[in-house]
């Protein structure tokens, strides 16, 4: 029955991300919420909690996009409820998905530094320019002890 059950919920969690994710898109069209997309859902086994991760086209919009949909929350689950074939429909929790901003942070240091080593091997591939002649005292070869 455990691995029956997974196989429910995984399909359950993949049907919810489409209704969702096209709810909460004709909710951005509407001028509703600011530009986000349902990334995930997670729900709970007993279809109590699914947890609704969204990301956002402007990583500052996340907060008030979440809070926005945590007060369109129990409207967003009466409208799955007509779209899926369940008897119950478990109460959403909007949460940011931060993932992707976080990756693009990194992608943007790993340029950064990409852009760095770049300066360096142009500057050490520049020729120098002619120092003066340095002298150096020769130290005498050390002795094994």
């Amino acid at each position: 029955m455990g691995h029956a059950n997974f196989n429910r919920i995984d399909r359950i969690t993949a049907l919810f991300r489409k209704e969702l994710g096209a709810l909460v898109h004709d909710a951005v069209r509407e001028k509703l919420v600011p530009s986000v997309s349902v990334s995930d859902v997670e729900a709970t086994r007993d279809l109590a909690y699914a947890d609704v991760f969204v990301t956002a086209f402007l990583p500052e919009d996340g907060e008030s996009a979440v809070r926005t949909l945590n007060d369109l929350a129990w409207q967003f689950r009466m409208e799955l409820a007509k779209r899926v074939d369940l008897r119950t429909v478990p109460e959403l929790r909007f949460k940011y998905d931060d993932s992707v901003d976080r990756g693009e942070r990194i992608e943007g240091l790993l340029r950064g530094d990409m852009v760095l080593e770049q300066v360096a091997l142009d500057i050490t591939r520049k020729p120098a320019k002619p120092a003066k002649a340095a002298k150096t005292a020769k130290r005498a070869p050390r002795r094994k002890s």
